[in-house]
């Protein structure tokens, strides 16, 4: 199932409020400082009280009215208070001589943030997919290409090496040109979902439609260009094919956004599309999904009461569903299907007993009812299972021992008949190649199933993001595409070279399997920990609770008494986002500490940590972050007075909720899209 990647375009951060306060400590260090000039007014927004109860308490919103988005008067208010604060920000960055600072800092992140022309070519089948720009355009063109006619194509000279698109353009097939698709809605171009069928002879994909507020659904013929007479349907919110590429399932919400319909559309067919699932209860979800062989469309139904998962046979998509498995609710499900056996990856309880963890099972296909399942894997306390991948040959663990991130390959198919659970050494795992300092392991699109090569986007705070493709049967890897940093250290891109596995060994390794050796590993990876050091520390909350907290800093301009950037996240039992950000190098060349603090609510920890962070116990999360700025002040690792505060989405509430709590604590924040949430 194709959901192809979009291009790469990192958002800057420019930081303003951060840059004011560096030129207001370094005007504090001038021996005759000169005469202060007086800061402009800050605006006013008008105020509004609206009175709110909840519990038996009430209060007034003074600036409620900012939430209205259907009231036009209120929108056009909010849009002049916009401008006026934007005002206002310049008029102070001027005041204290900062507005020479932000200039000098967009010069030096514009060739950092430059967007990548093309996505790295996804091999499916005989073809390759990707999406580049075109000049002068606002949006990006879907391609692809025969895979044998590509070598040939292929530059290795330095320092561009790579697909030579000017010439390859020859053997290109455009498949969707998005600027064409922002004419049809409005002059807007927003894809939610993009879905190439298994036989490679259509793609559906759905478009943000400004005037219905919805996200429409086209399918368009990949031998002719011409979109299909239908499907066509609005609200749509997942896709799945079935019938290999002749039939097309997709579901679409009500009125309150919820996915509650189930239909296949026939392609080609003048018949009505055929409604195959309702759900009545409003309180559930459904979300659809081809297993990566498209022999089965799984159907998750998750409510507030329960959780489970359907099969549909995609060869005949209104044979009915089978039941095959069901749990509490708010648990992680996934399954696929090998040869015969379904896997399924879940956090579920296991017996009726809560675990904190996933865990791996396995059950024959065919097999009736919802309790069939076995466990393939004993429970191993040092490790846990992240995230897990699948093709004909090999299944591909994520795994996390304690701050460490693994990547294990086994090959398939298992052996028959599991008596019983068994250590991950008897399944001759082999432990692919890492740099040091993960953060992050991300499968990649992987739409090949009958492949051997397996994506993956290996992320670092000291190392920009890495696309990298590993062949599973001999352990070899390469880097298709890295951002450079530093031009002594050009990356070959799209496969053009490849070594084979190494990592260190360790305690983990010795135990579990196997390790494929080369020398010199570290100088293969765009790694940049000879410029900037990544330590760890465990940090004790009020309760006592040790937090994680990573800091990064420049081995070159560590010294005593540095500003400080501390980030937090801390809702949704998400990881916390600690990748390498090229604007933030310019931070860092000035001496500045990041700082990343993994509170409670966020990922990491397992489903206690998430649990431990939310709904009545998110002061949990704000008492970490607080206790994180305590240390990093206390340690001297950042100067006091010196210390900001950066958060997104919930990370919004995160911060402003400390700030609130210790408003002595911080000199700055930067807040994104600051939401209000129960995470």
């Amino acid at each position: 199932m194709l959901r192809l990647p979009t291009l790469f375009s990192p958002k800057p951060l420019i930081f303003r409020l951060l840059a004011a306060a560096e030129v207001r400590f370094a005007h504090r260090r001038a021996a005759k400082p000169a005469p202060p000039i007086p800061p402009p007014t800050p605006p006013r927004p008008p105020q509004k009280p609206v009175p709110f109860t909840v519990h038996g308490v009430t209060w007034h919103d003074p600036f409620s009215w900012m939430s209205n988005l259907s009231d036009n008067v209120a929108m056009r208010h909010m849009d002049v208070y916009i401008e006026q604060e934007e005002k206002y920000t310049e008029a102070v960055l001027a005041t204290t001589g900062a507005d020479r600072l932000q200039r000098k800092l967009q010069i030096e992140m514009a060739p950092r943030m430059a967007s990548d022309l093309c996505t790295p070519p996804v091999r499916w089948g005989p073809w390759l997919y990707y999406r580049r720009m075109e000049e002068g355009k606002q949006y990006p063109v879907l391609c692809r290409r025969l895979a044998r006619l590509h070598e040939e194509f292929i530059s290795y000279s330095e320092p561009s090496a790579g697909f030579d698109y000017t010439t390859g353009k020859r053997i290109e097939q455009k498949l969707l040109d998005y600027n064409q698709e922002a004419e049809r809605f409005g002059g807007y171009s927003h894809e939610e979902l993009s879905e190439v069928s298994p036989d490679h002879h259509f793609l559906a994909y759905t478009m943000y439609d400004k005037d219905k507020d919805c996200f429409t659904l086209s399918v368009r013929d990949l031998t002719t260009g011409s979109l299909c007479d239908k499907p066509r349907a609005d609200r749509v919110a997942n896709l799945s094919w079935a019938m290999n590429g002749k039939a097309l399932l997709y579901t679409v919400t009500d009125n309150e956004k919820r996915p509650y319909r189930i239909f296949c559309s026939i392609l080609g067919s003048g018949k009505d599309d055929i409604l195959i699932l309702e759900e009545p209860d409003k309180d559930a979800y459904v979300n659809i999904r081809n297993t990566k062989d498209f022999q089965f469309v799984t159907v998750n139904t998750f409510s507030t009461t329960y959780s489970k998962v359907y099969l549909i046979n995609a060869a005949d998509p209104f044979s009915g569903m089978t039941l095959v498995w069901e749990s509490e609710p708010h648990v992680h499900c996934a399954i696929e299907h090998h040869r015969g056996y379904i896997y399924l990856l879940t956090n579920a309880a296991r017996g009726g007993v809560a675990v904190d963890s996933h865990y791996l099972l396995r059950r024959i296909a065919e097999a009736s009812g919802s309790n069939n399942w076995e466990s393939i894997l004993l429970e191993d306390p040092g490790a846990t299972i992240e995230d897990v991948d699948f093709c004909d040959t090999h299944m591909v663990l994520i795994l996390k021992e304690g701050k460490t991130f693994r990547l294990c390959s086994i090959p398939l198919p298992l052996p028959v008949d599991f008596k019983e659970p068994v250590h991950l050494a008897a399944l001759r795992p082999s432990y692919l190649a890492l740099p040091k300092h993960v953060c992050q392991i991300s499968p990649g699109p992987n739409y090949d199933y009958y492949s051997s090569t397996m994506r993956f986007i290996i992320s670092s705070p000291v190392m920009p993001d890495a696309v990298v493709d590993y062949n599973l049967s001999d352990g070899k890897w390469c880097i298709v595409q890295q951002q450079n940093m530093l031009h002594e250290r050009t990356r070959t891109l799209y496969g053009t070279a490849s070594v084979a596995n190494n990592i260190n060994k360790s305690s983990f390794s010795q135990s579990f399997g196997t390790i494929h050796e080369v020398n010199d590993l570290d100088n293969m990876w765009n790694e940049l920990s000879e410029f900037y050091a990544c330590e760890y520390y465990d940090v004790s909350s009020n309760d006592g609770v040790l937090v994680p907290l990573t800091v990064v800093y420049s081995r070159k301009h560590k010294q005593e008494g540095n500003p400080g950037l501390l980030h937090g996240h801390g809702a949704y039992g998400e990881l916390l986002d600690k990748r390498w950000r090229s604007e933030l190098k310019s931070l860092l060349d000035r001496g500045w500490i990041i700082a990343y603090a993994d509170v409670r609510g966020g990922g990491g920890g397992g489903k206690k940590w998430h649990h431990d962070g939310r709904r009545t116990k998110k002061q949990n999360s704000i008492n970490d972050f607080v206790s994180c700025a305590e240390f990093l002040v206390n340690q001297g690792i950042v100067k006091e007075n010196s210390l900001a505060a950066w958060g997104y989405s919930a990370g919004g509430l995160l911060v402003a909720s400390a700030i609130n709590t210790r408003p002595d604590l911080f000199r700055a924040a930067v807040l994104k899209n600051l939401v209000r949430n129960n995470s």
